[in-house]
Formats: structure tokens, C-alpha cells, sequence
């Protein structure tokens, strides 16, 4: 068990309209490839493992939100998902709630956070276990500088004193 959430730092990449990568640069090496129904992931020193998605629905939907989401495509979202926005232009958030069963069975939601053109997090609500986070762009830079201290939360939702 960890005594603190694991921070893992690296990159999201999606090199055409049906693949989603996730680069993990540290504190491993790490890359996990969404596409073609299944996910790929290779660690260094360890062997390549690969699933069907079918076997983690939360990746699937990932991957479907993320094309979604880039392509502007709302009708794709609201298709999986009920959509809810909030806030203002300066200060967002975008809340996905699974339609299909066996997904809401697994996934609570995911929400987005943002300010102006700026997606600042990613917040995924499992059903059972802790609300996991990924900040991006100016949060994840905002994280870096505060280290330890970052209270990563108050920094995905966008609080002007973290602290």
C-alpha cells in the first residue's frame, strides 16, 4: 500500500484518430497504447502485456472521450455520456457520466476541469476507490514547481491559492 498517491510524470500522445498513448517518463518508464480494441503496455524490463479492452472499459471510454473531446464531436459524447458543463469561460468543468451499465457499474464520472482554451485536469470517479488525477498543462507545471507540497486537487480544480 502506498502512504501517498503515486505522481507519475510524461506525456499523452494520440498519433491518429484511433489511438490513444500514454507516456509515463517517471518515476518509471512506462507506455501504454489504446487501439484496434485493445491496450498495449510496455514496461521497461518487464514483458510486453496486452488486453482487450472489453477487459477494462474505463480505457475504452478513455480513449473514446479523448477523440470525442478533440473533435469537438458533442453528439459522440453525449452518445456514452450525459454531459454537464459549469462555470464560466475563465473557470469549467465537464462532467461525463456513463450511459452504458456495465461502465457505471465501474466508473462514477469523469470531469474535466479547465479555464479559457486550457484543459487544466482530468478527474476519473471510480465507483469503489480514490478519484484518480491527471493535471495538464499549466497544473502540471504548477504541480512540479510545488514538488511534495502540491496539493494536487486544489490544482485540478483550478483554486488560485493552492495552498
Amino acid at each position: 500500500m502506498l502512504k501517498a498517491p503515486l505522481r507519475l510524470s510524461g506525456e499523452y500522445r494520440r498519433p491518429d484518430a484511433a489511438t490513444l498513448v500514454r507516456e509515463v517518463r517517471t518515476p518509471y518508464a512506462e507506455t501504454t497504447t489504446i487501439g484496434g480494441g485493445h491496450a498495449t503496455v510496455t514496461r521497461e524490463g518487464k514483458p510486453e502485456r496486452r488486453f482487450a479492452l472489453s477487459r477494462a472499459p474505463e480505457l475504452a471510454a478513455l480513449q473514446s472521450s479523448f477523440g470525442a473531446l478533440l473533435s469537438g464531436d458533442i453528439d459522440a459524447l453525449r452518445a456514452r455520456y450525459t454531459v454537464d458543463v459549469q462555470g464560466t469561460d475563465a473557470d469549467w468543468s465537464l462532467r461525463l457520466r456513463p450511459r452504458d451499465a456495465a461502465l457505471a457499474g465501474r466508473l462514477q464520472d469523469i470531469v474535466l476541469h479547465g479555464g479559457g482554451d486550457e484543459l487544466r485536469c482530468i478527474e476519473s470517479r471510480p465507483v469503489k476507490g480514490p478519484v484518480q488525477r491527471t493535471l495538464l498543462a499549466g497544473a502540471a507545471q504548477a504541480a512540479l514547481r510545488a514538488g511534495d507540497d502540491a496539493d494536487v486537487a486544489a490544482l485540478c480544480r483550478g483554486d488560485r491559492d493552492p495552498g
